[in-house]
């Protein structure tokens, strides 16, 4: 094994449309276009399949404050869908990293906050034990794992929208290299699950 995928395994989930981008050109907080797509059981079980074998949560500052401001209150929720729970309790029970230049001290539990650059952060936490570290949708942290080929499996949810601008996920300059499909699954409303591993 090389160094880069000795230790623990380095997993980054993320949205697309179908035109590549992660958030809308006019408001990047946005995520309603999201919504009518990320309830459906396809990326409902693409997700459990994701956050299962992981042990870490690595996330950026806003998308910690997202996720972490409205998961745990999906908690007991009455009708709630049982993988929504699930995934909802296994975040707040969890070890959270949360990679950020301006707060001093987390305002959630088990939750480390990190002033490092984030490849540094991944290889201390690749040389702990534990499962997998999961990204999630904190493009800025999977940009910059992109960029350090960094990235074990990639994660892909595969919405039928354009958003017609925005930001993209992938951008030119990032190292070569191949990557094998190991599974897809298609859903409602044209929703594709994608997961490759890369090839070292």
């Amino acid at each position: 094994m090389t160094e880069q995928s000795a230790g623990r395994r380095v997993v980054t989930n993320m949205a697309l449309s179908l035109d590549g981008r992660y958030a809308r050109p006019d408001d990047p907080r946005d995520m309603g276009w999201v919504m009518p797509y990320a309830v459906t059981d396809v990326a409902r079980d693409h997700l459990t399949s994701l956050w299962e074998p992981a042990t870490t949560v690595l996330l950026g500052r806003v998308n910690a404050e997202g996720f972490l401001g409205f998961w745990p209150t999906v908690l007991g929720t009455e009708g709630a869908d049982p993988r929504d729970e699930g995934f909802a309790k296994w975040l707040v029970d969890t070890d959270k990293v949360v990679l950020s230049s301006t707060l001093a001290e987390a305002p959630w539990e088990r939750t480390t906050i990190v002033d490092k650059p984030t490849a540094e952060v991944v290889a201390d936490l690749r040389a702990t034990e534990g499962g997998d570290v999961l990204v999630l949708s904190s493009a800025s942290v999977i940009k910059a794992l992109l960029a350090a080929d960094a990235v074990d499996r990639l994660a892909l949810t595969i919405f039928p929208v354009f958003l017609g601008g925005g930001p993209r996920l992938f951008e030119d300059g990032l190292p070569a290299g191949q990557w094998t499909l190991v599974s897809q699954a298609a859903g409602e409303h044209g929703t594709l699950a994608l997961v490759y591993d890369r090839v070292r």
